[in-house]
């Protein structure tokens, strides 16, 4: 019987944010898969518990993607130690609420430095080395909250979300040349340590507003960017995954009632 896809073993990733959340989630799948794992974040502490987690073939790159040199800094480092990189998942990102009227340009710069001009730094530095890939792939960690939905205190973190969706469609012009593709993963509610910090009844009726009926686990969003990053995916780019449960399609919470 063939095998539905090729292996990924053996392949360089490089997954910012990844030391916890989705991100680790991310690192984790691709890890299980016998990729060699880069993991970057701001954090020691936290970079040397997600290496431990994810096994010995894992590194940790400490780095600011809000920084250009900080985002070159962990490509080349990660090529220098695993020998290439073949998949970028950029998902470093933040969502500190804020109100409008109480939105100042350092809390707006702060938002949209790291997950939109991070995401955009993390690509362009990466480009080369994918380039020498062969097979080079991208994933964004989006959100369904920006492009899809909406949440009060939020608009500035909707808004970066909706702009890395910008951004990938044009990189993908630019990318395809190259043989590069780019795509992006749009998370509902997952179970992260940030949701389990707002307490079992957040949990509850968050859950209660997904038809699935459940949050998503973390290796969710893992396996939605496996999927783009195989060569089975390379006529894929430019494209989004919604992985929600379902969350984004009732009209209406009577229809959550009528199921």
């Amino acid at each position: 019987m063939t095998k539905m896809f090729n292996s990924l073993e053996g392949r360089s990733v490089l997954v910012t944010g990844g030391t916890k959340g989705i991100g680790l989630g991310i690192a984790r799948v691709f890890a299980l898969a016998g990729c060699k794992v880069a993991v970057s974040g701001r954090d020691e502490a936290t970079g040397a518990a997600a290496v431990a987690d994810l096994g010995p073939s894992a590194i940790f790159v400490q780095g600011d993607v809000s920084r250009a040199a900080d985002c070159k800094r962990v490509v080349d480092e990660t090529v220098e130690r695993h020998g290439g990189l073949d998949i970028l998942c950029a998902n470093a990102g933040i969502f500190p609420e804020c109100r409008l009227e109480d939105m100042t340009e350092e809390s707006l710069d702060l938002m949209l430095d790291t997950n939109l001009k991070g995401n955009i730094l993390s690509v362009a530095h990466a480009i080369p080395a994918l380039a020498k890939s062969g097979h080079g792939r991208i994933i964004l960690t989006s959100s369904i909250t920006g492009p899809f939905t909406a949440i009060p205190a939020l608009s500035h973190y909707g808004a970066s979300k909706a702009g890395q969706l910008g951004f990938m469609r044009g990189a993908a012009m630019e990318l395809a040349p190259k043989k590069i593709t780019i795509n992006a993963v749009l998370p509902g509610n997952i179970l992260t340590e940030g949701l389990v910090g707002l307490g079992e009844d957040y949990l509850r009726t968050a859950a209660e507003s997904i038809p699935l009926g459940k949050l998503g686990d973390l290796e969710d969003i893992g396996y939605a960017a496996m999927f783009l990053a195989t060569d089975e995916a390379k006529f894929i780019t430019g494209q989004t995954i919604v992985v929600d449960g379902g969350q984004t399609l009732p009209e209406a919470p009577s229809a959550m009632e009528a199921i």
